[in-house]
């Protein structure tokens, strides 16, 4: 009986399907390190595909039930269905041989496609997948060989040797099971050594050039004004005026962000009415004249009612308004013929910002620094888009690289086809922060508080309702600016029982919220946030 004949047992099998396939990954993501393309690994690649091909109900489940962690319950997720496929690969191939190879072919298909479709990939892209796949091969075939049985050796006369306790003559001898665990051991410690320092050197950044660990950012010629006294009550339980940059939420599509040196990035402006096509730098914006510093506060579309998908930062940047100027681009409201910015990021993700938004004045900047720091990876280093009053997904373009001026009906930006709406204006809202939901409280004063949003507007007064009773102004903190939010307080005589609170705020263009329960999609949740406790 040959080498390829021989049958290997399922067990033995399956743990060379699963080392095979850990080796795979390991190899392509090294590979990928090495030709500096980190997106490029097939695990990422497939999980992105996921991503972009999930329909949006899914993709809202995911945000909902996993938050900022849904990113890596994804890639948990592919991983843990890859390993079972591998296994169940190894298996099939352990009674005949020729599984492997194909299963391997199937998975290397399914690489290739999710790879070569990336925006911005090329046949370069291909190579970790390709040479995943041949380390796999090799090395499903060397433990499948390890751990198959071996057949009894016959004399020169053709007789066996005395058979193995509880075996027949002529029969597999079975395999060495210490041998084989030693080599799949080995294999895989190899795999867990190449995958994971691969890694960290992908979650380093570049080994030199300008990165937001040795970034200066030159002092802001226009800097905010301080903010006012009285605009952050410091009260326990009540999210601070400025969200730190750890905390605040980060809602992409990137599963691997992308670690952009500065000192090679620019961003091209080019499209409808751009008389002057330009190319920037992250140098050039740096001394830019008008460089400024100013507070605004983001909300995500997907932010549910009462979410945490909102902060406040202050932003270093340079207006967007005056770039596209300086590059012939007039704003619909003034004849020009572009009324989409389409804004295109390194990982390939595209958003569309109305151009009348970016041009009426408001503070949209193409920001370089967040909280006094370079911008973090996290949050889109070295540059970034920040539109006041408009959801994220419609403005806030992360490591971006490319400015487009055209038209929404020539072009459809990321979202769009996927059933988010083509505009997406920041709705008033206002958040319960203390006490939470559940709360056991004590009878007497109870102070109830939290933060309001209407960017671009301003908020003019809070309301709090208690088990559906009258509204009762709530106090407001100082604003600071119309584009952050604002903190509010009451102070509430609670009696015993459960009890419900109820929170809506007012803009200062006199829109109330609306008590109309809706879901994020597609264009941003409505309702009031209500939170039920219980007083001793």
């Amino acid at each position: 009986m040959s080498d390829t004949t021989r049958s290997t047992r399922r067990g033995p099998a399956a743990v060379a399907g699963l080392v095979a396939t850990a080796s795979a990954l390991a190899v392509a993501e090294a590979a990928a390190v090495a030709l500096s393309r980190p997106t490029s690994t097939p695990l990422l690649a497939v999980g992105d595909a996921v991503v972009d091909l999930a329909p949006p109900p899914v993709k809202q489940f995911a945000v909902d039930t996993f938050g900022t962690a849904d990113k890596p319950a994804l890639l948990i997720g592919t991983a843990v269905l890859l390993a079972l496929t591998a296994a169940l690969v190894g298996a099939a191939a352990g009674r005949r041989r020729a599984f492997g190879p194909a299963g391997i072919a199937a998975f290397t298909a399914v690489g290739l496609a999710s790879v070569l479709t990336r925006p911005g990939s090329g046949p370069l892209d291909a190579l970790p997948t390709l040479a995943g796949a041949a380390v796999c091969t090799g090395v499903l075939l060397w433990l499948l060989g390890a751990a198959a049985d071996r057949p009894q050796a016959v004399d020169s006369v053709g007789s066996s040797p005395e058979p193995s306790p509880g075996g027949r003559e002529g029969t597999p001898t079975g395999f060495d099971r210490r041998r084989f665990a030693l080599l799949a051991g080995a294999a895989a410690a190899a795999s867990a050594g190449t995958g994971i320092g691969a890694r960290l050197l992908t979650a380093s950044g570049p080994a030199t050039g300008l990165t937001p660990g040795n970034a200066v950012l030159p002092r802001p010629g226009d800097p905010a004004p301080p903010v006012p006294d009285g605009a952050d009550l410091e009260l326990d339980g009540l999210a601070p005026f400025f969200t730190p940059n750890a905390d605040f939420y980060r809602i992409d599509t990137a599963l691997s962000v992308p670690r952009v040196d500065a000192s090679t990035w620019s961003l091209r402006v080019h499209g409808l009415g751009v008389a002057r096509e330009r190319v920037l730098t992250y140098a050039a914006l740096l001394e830019h004249p008008d460089l400024r510093e100013r507070d605004i506060t983001l909300a995500c579309v997907s932010n549910p009612v009462g979410g945490s998908y909102v902060g406040n930062a202050r932003w270093i940047g340079v207006p967007l308004a005056s770039l596209l100027a300086d590059s012939g681009v007039r704003s619909p409201a003034d004849g020009g013929p572009a009324d989409q910015l389409v804004s295109r990021s390194q990982d390939g993700m595209t958003i569309g910002t109305p151009v009348t938004d970016v041009m009426d004045g408001r503070e949209a900047m193409l920001a370089v620094g967040m909280n006094g720091r370079p911008l973090p990876y996290d949050h889109g280093f070295p540059v970034r888009m920040v539109v006041p009053g408009l959801y994220g997904y419609v403005s806030a373009c992360k490591w971006i690289t490319e400015i487009e001026l055209t038209t929404f009906g020539a072009f459809d930006a990321y979202w769009v086809p996927r059933g988010w709406s083509a505009r997406g204006p920041v709705k008033t809202q206002s958040r319960i922060d203390t006490p939470r939901d559940g709360a056991d409280l004590d009878r007497g004063r109870i102070t109830v508080a939290g933060v309001a949003w209407a960017q671009n507007t301003g908020v003019d007064r809070v309301e709090v309702s208690v088990d559906g009773g009258p509204w009762t102004g709530a106090g407001l903190a100082e604003e600071d600016t119309a584009d952050t939010w604002r903190q509010w307080a009451l102070d509430w005589d609670a009696g015993s029982g459960e009890h419900r609170i109820a929170v809506r705020a007012t803009d200062r263009d006199g829109h109330t919220q609306t008590s109309e329960q809706a879901p994020p999609a597609p264009d941003g949740a409505t309702g009031h946030h209500t939170v039920t406790v219980n007083v001793a």
